[in-house]
């Protein structure tokens, strides 16, 4: 089981859209995935389509991340209406808040690593939408994890908040989970017209060099559409949301090729 966090350490750059982006890729690739939805603004469980009201979710499993919590706390995605196939959601909850201290302990750091070995034979790939900061939940996401892909914008502030995020990744993979490696950096909603974008775009190359992935992804509509009626991308009608679906299908691609993800040959299983 492949687990990669999908992180920014400023909101607003569209890293839940990029999590449902790769969740929808990997799902029409027949790929067996969870996505863990560590964000306490939850909008990544609404996009998946799944209902929160009444189930446990992941505070309860950082509470105490025992299997029949972590059981209790994974729902199946509103997606499999769409085709069959294996998206589970661990689901997200505003109160995931109250464990996203700034100075958590080793103990709580762990949990939802070992919360994640409960379930590691059962997923193939697992997405953690992270919250947008460098405390408690984001270390904790990122001690559970292989990868981190760092999402960013064209903007002023890019080239600092990734090489803040590149620092962290180092940090945690020296103190604390040697295993944890920059999937690279995604930068989302380029518009390609814009000088000024092209320019942020070369500052980051300039700096980070092969860290910073292809394609980077274009701002488009399509991707919110089909977030707000709870679809995967890959299924919604268009020419400019297939375009948006192929940018991801090659991002999954690096990961699959990173993490030697298990690909289904003959595309999507039921579940």
């Amino acid at each position: 089981m492949h687990v990669l966090s999908v992180s920014s350490l400023k909101g607003g750059v569209g890293k839940t859209t990029v999590t449902l982006g790769l969740a929808s890729a990997a799902f029409a690739r027949g790929i067996r995935t969870l996505v863990v939805d560590l964000d306490p603004q939850s909008d990544v469980s609404t996009g998946l389509d799944v209902q929160t009201a009444g189930r446990l979710n992941i505070a309860d499993v950082l509470e105490n991340p025992k299997e029949k919590t972590v059981r209790q706390a994974i729902a199946s995605s509103g997606w499999t209406k769409v085709h069959p196939g294996t998206i589970d959601v661990l689901l997200g909850s505003p109160s995931a808040i109250n464990y996203d201290g700034p100075h958590p302990s080793v103990r709580d750091v762990w949990k939802l690593e070992e919360a994640l070995a409960i379930i590691e034979d059962e997923y193939d790939l697992v997405l953690i939408d992270c919250a947008p900061s460098l405390n408690a939940l984001t270390r904790t996401a990122w001690a559970a994890s292989d990868r981190v892909a760092v999402i960013t914008e064209p903007g002023l502030f890019s080239v600092a908040a990734a090489d803040r995020a590149l620092r962290a990744i180092e940090e945690i993979r020296r103190g604390l989970s040697s295993r944890l490696q920059p999937l690279g950096i995604v930068v989302n909603r380029v518009r390609p017209q814009s000088v000024e974008h092209q320019f942020r775009i070369k500052e980051l190359r300039d700096m980070f060099g092969p860290l910073v992935l292809e394609p980077q992804l274009p701002e488009r509509t399509s991707l919110q559409q089909a977030q707000g009626a709870a679809k995967p991308l890959h299924v919604w009608p268009g020419e400019s949301a297939q375009e948006l679906a192929s940018d991801f299908d090659e991002l999954l691609d690096r990961i699959v090729e990173a993490g030697h993800v298990v690909v289904p040959k003959n595309g999507p299983q039921t579940a």
